[in-house]
């Protein structure tokens, strides 16, 4: 188990570099935005390619936020039943959506997208909008996201067999979010 334990330590450090990404990408797209509503309204100049950069950071904000979000068990639950289930109930129904859904559909979200962005890669695909970007960097962060969400969620699976075999703590502590 310490093995697996060392390797999910490493996830966890990988998607808590990207998971910094995105929080810069965050300051980036409002200094854009901000930046090109600035020009566009005092110099009446604007360009897709600005348009296309905010669009690009939001994309990774969210492929690249995700693990990192999953990481500190701050994502997005179903809390029907996980809030009122023991501590020990919810390791295993993390465990199972785990195993049941996230990595798999990690794995085949990946495996989808990879194509999707070679293929602009390898033919060096450009906006259709005058003045736009290239598009493989903004595709290449779907197989990216969805590749680290899957290691981390991996990393979150072996987390949770260690906790229901005794060998470390894990905090399942849930808030309803509030709305």
């Amino acid at each position: 188990m310490g093995g697996l334990l060392a390797f999910s330590r490493v996830i966890d450090g990988l998607n808590e570099r990207f998971g910094r990404i995105a929080d810069y990408c965050v300051l980036f797209a409002c200094l854009v935005s901000a930046g090109n509503a600035t020009v566009r309204y005092l110099f009446s100049y604007s360009t897709n390619g600005l348009l296309e950069v905010q669009w690009y950071l939001f994309g990774a904000v969210v492929l690249l936020g995700a693990p990192y979000t999953l990481k500190r068990n701050e994502h997005v639950r179903v809390d029907l039943v996980y809030m009122s289930v023991s501590p020990r109930a919810r390791l295993w129904i993390d465990s199972l959506g785990f195993t049941l859904i996230l990595i798999p559909a990690g794995l085949y979200l990946t495996w989808l997208s990879f194509p999707f962005f070679w293929q602009s890669f390898l033919s060096d695909e450009v906006s259709q909008n005058a003045g736009g970007l290239i598009l493989w960097p903004a595709k290449l962060l779907l197989p990216l996201g969805f590749a680290l969400l899957t290691v981390q969620g991996v990393s979150e699976l072996i987390k949770r067999v260690a906790a229901l075999s005794g060998a470390i703590e894990v905090a399942t502590d849930y808030e309803k979010p509030l709305q």
